[in-house]
């Protein structure tokens, strides 16, 4: 499944297995988060965003430099 969540005024695609409205919510929040308190490497990630993966509990951010990307946990 594909969708599509607004961050930081772009669209970043989000694909995964099954995805709901709590799950979509904790990624934007976790995404929030990170942005105010994450650390260097973390935002350097999130600036350079692509596109997102969920498995399971964890969300995987691809960003344009592929040492960049990182796992995030939603819960």
């Amino acid at each position: 499944m594909k969708v599509f969540v607004t961050f930081q005024n772009k669209q970043i695609p989000v694909f995964a297995e099954n995805l709901n409205k709590k799950t979509l919510t904790l990624l934007k929040n976790a995404l929030d988060k990170k942005v105010q308190t994450g650390r260097r490497a973390v935002q350097k990630c999130l600036q350079s965003l692509i596109s997102i993966e969920v498995v399971g509990c964890e969300a995987i951010l691809h960003s344009y430099n592929e040492t960049d990307s990182l796992a995030l946990s939603l819960y």
